[in-house]
């Protein structure tokens, strides 16, 4: 080491500490570049490893003292600190210096190729000594890439503390924040608190000054300084308050007398019921007598209060009719008023559903699920059910006969719906074709013209219907009733068909506007029909029954007679071909009555086909005629035979008799045997038959035909008792 590395270290291209710090580093490699310089010709003995200069020790920034061991006290040890040195070398320099020894490296290594290259062993001295140069740099750089580790952990722990010095300002600042945010806190509470006086509504400033003493209100301090002015407010309010207790602790005390008197009161009239109910009991009788029911009618109005609303208009209208106008009108409320008082009661959360629910859970899972089929049954039942409650009308005429109506309300559906019932104060003779007569579902068709009491008149009905697969109500009018329009007029119920309306009230005075003609035509429509009910039996009977004052009508001999008198359905009387005129005139509808009368005389036999209106005697029968004598002769092939239709059909108001006009069927049956007498016995006789006329002329007649059309005189002219053209 005392030639190539001794020039090295002693060179003065490096500095005295990086010298030092190489001589040491050489010194301490173990067998390293100094174990391989011995071979290359080094002459470095004994007696100059001796004559060395002192031992360095490298230090990692740790005091001397305390890396000396006790053997080391008495030598002379000079210690080096890389870190110390750190602080005096510039990192530019020592970067310059590794670029240096990095291309010094790079020529050394280059020369030692090429000189290997070359194979010559005179190169092996230079050789080595270039290897002994490279060792140098290598030891240069380990000392720079020492110097550089030290700068990385010198800079890691200054960037450390300087982190933590960030931390800790950080803590502080955000300890300061927080102290702000807990003041803002605080300062926001203070701004928003808000003082049970704001709560109070004190008196105006004006009534203040007018009303309070000087000595509270103070007006030389108070309005000038807000706050003095606020607590004398206060004292104000207190004042005024305490006031008030005092009136109200008197008033409190006169509440109580009159508490006291109140009850004794009550006692009384407690003690005074019992007496009333004795009194009423005891006047029963007398109000029987008297014809005034007064207890009757108050438990009526008492129930009255259950009914809905166009129940309880039709109950009010038609008692305040009965009272005003008709005192054979009796009107009544049937049903139940237990039911009816529960359909209001609002549903009640007892516990007990609470408690049984588990239970009823394993009976529903248990039962089978309801089919679809069953579902809709019960959601029609509840949207057909009916109120529990009813008003009766019940309409007597003069014969004592009743007509009994039972009116009922459909909750859901929002409309009234009809029964009839008929009771006669004589039993009346049965009579086959009568049967349709008094009829509960035909009793009270087209009271008014086109009120058939098949359809709903509620619009929203039909949409309510589609959801439960209801087709028409006329499948459920036998159970329900009859929904006539003239039923809800009476219940104060209107259906506008132009502007429909979400909900329709009963309103009263539809009510009042339509009872009193409702009221006649029922009565009349009864006593129609009880009269037809009469004809009938004797029509049955081949009796023709007319009255005394219709006697005129008629001369006193008829000859032809009626021998049969039977109902007939209307698709038999749509079959026949001698109405198809008056079907397609709209004369026939499915709502009217069919009949079929049969009128003989000799071989001819008339056929009367005859269309009974609801609204008879008002609107007249319709006849269609057919008669068999010597082939088939009606109105489309027989001019005489139109003229007889004509005579009961277009002339039927010679035929009404005396009001009401119930006669009017019996007339005209009794006119057809009059002008087929007639029809008879001007026809001309045929020669070519031998023997009398078959019906010889009885009936006197100024002209047996006339015209080009050949009319038969068919006019009964009385009382000269002769027959005349028209």
């Amino acid at each position: 080491m005392a030639g190539p590395l001794g020039s090295a270290c002693s060179s003065g291209s490096l500095s005295l500490p990086l010298r030092a710090g190489l001589c040491c580093s050489v010194t301490s490699l173990p067998g390293g570049a100094e174990a391989r310089a011995r071979p290359a010709g080094s002459t470095m003995s004994s007696e100059s490893s001796k004559k060395r200069k002192p031992k360095v020790i490298r230090t990692d920034g740790v005091p001397a003292e305390g890396k000396r061991g006790k053997g080391d006290t008495d030598q002379d040890v000079r210690y080096y600190s890389e870190e110390s040195e750190v602080d005096l070398r510039d990192p530019i320099k020592d970067y310059e210096l590794y670029r240096e020894t990095c291309q010094e490296l790079q020529r050394l290594m280059a020369e030692i190729q090429e000189l290997k290259s070359r194979g010559i062993k005179e190169n092996a001295s230079e050789i080595d000594e270039r290897r002994v140069q490279s060792c140098v740099h290598f030891m240069t750089l380990k000392k720079l890439n020492r110097l550089a580790h030290i700068r990385l952990k010198k800079g890691r722990d200054q960037t450390h503390e300087a982190k933590q010095k960030v931390d800790a300002y950080h803590l502080q600042l955000q300890n300061l924040l927080y102290e702000v945010m807990h003041l803002q806190k605080e300062i926001t509470k203070c701004l928003e608190f808000k003082s049970k006086h704001e709560e109070i509504e004190l008196v105006s400033l004006e009534e203040f000054y007018k009303e309070a003493p000087p000595e509270i209100s103070r007006p030389a301090i108070t309005l000038n300084e807000p706050h003095q002015q606020t607590l004398a407010r206060l004292d104000w309010e207190l004042e005024q308050r305490k006031r008030l207790a005092e009136k109200y602790k008197e008033c409190l005390t006169s509440k109580e007398k009159i508490l006291k008197e109140i009850e004794v009161k009550k006692e009384y009239l407690s003690s005074l019921q019992p007496r009333l109910n004795s009194i009423m009991q005891a006047s029963l009788p007398v109000q029987e007598y008297l014809f005034m029911p007064f207890d009757q009618a108050h438990k009526q109005y008492e129930t009255a209060r259950h009914l809905p609303p166009p129940l309880y208009v039709l109950f009010v209208q038609a008692s305040a009719y009965g009272q005003a106008c008709d005192k054979k009108l009796v009107v009544a409320i049937e049903g139940s008023v237990e039911e009816a008082k529960a359909l209001y009661k609002p549903p009640e959360d007892s516990q007990d559903d609470e408690s049984d629910s588990d239970a009823e859970e394993e009976q529903t899972t248990k039962r089978r699920r309801p089919t679809l089929g069953v579902q809709l049954d019960d959601k029609r039942k509840e949207m057909l059910k009916r109120h529990p409650l009813s008003v009766t009308l019940d309409l007597k005429c003069k014969d004592e006969n009743v007509l009994h109506l039972t009116f009922y309300y459909l909750m859901n559906l929002n409309v009234m719906t009809v029964k009839a019932k008929v009771t006669t104060a004589v039993e009346m003779t049965t009579a086959i074709s009568a049967g349709d007569l008094l009829s509960p579902d035909s009793l009270l068709n087209c009271l008014y013209p086109g009120d058939h009491g098949r359809k709903t008149p509620n619009p929203a009905n039909q949409f309510q219907f589609d959801k439960v697969g209801i087709l028409t109500l006329s499948d459920y009018v036998t159970e329900l009733g009859h929904p006539y329009v003239w039923v809800q007029k009476l219940g104060g119920l209107h259906f506008p068909k132009d502007q429909p309306q979400h909900t329709v009230a009963a309103d009263n005075s539809l009510s009042a506007s339509h009872m009193e003609l409702t009221v006649k035509l029922l009565r009349s429509r009864l006593q129609s029909r009880l009269a037809l009910h009469k004809q009938f039996a004797s029509l049955e009977h081949g009796v023709v029954p007319v009255s005394s004052e219709c006697q005129q009508l008629f001369p006193t001999k008829i000859v032809s007679r009626l021998v049969k008198w039977t109902a007939i359905p209307y698709e038999d009387y749509a079959e026949l071909p001698y109405t198809k005129d008056v079907i397609e005139a709209g004369l026939a509808e499915d709502t009217h009555l069919y009949y079929m009368a049969l009128i003989e005389r000799g071989t001819a036999k008339l056929q009367a086909a005859v269309v009974l209106n609801p609204g008879y005697s008002t609107l007249p029968p319709v006849f269609s005629l057919c008669l068999n004598w010597k082939g088939e002769r009606n109105s489309s092939n027989d001019d005489n035979i139109r003229a007889m239709e004509s005579e009961v059909n277009v002339y039927y108001k010679e035929l009404w008799g005396p009001k009401p006009g119930y006669q009017l069927l019996t007339n005209q049956l009794q006119r057809l045997c009059m002008v087929l007498d007639v029809y008879l016995e001007t026809e001309p006789h045929d020669p070519s038959v031998e023997g009398p006329k078959e019906f010889p002329q009885e009936k006197m007649c100024l002209r047996l035909v006339r015209g080009p059309l050949r009319l038969k005189p068919f006019k009964f002219n009385y009382p000269q008792g002769f027959f005349s053209h028209r």
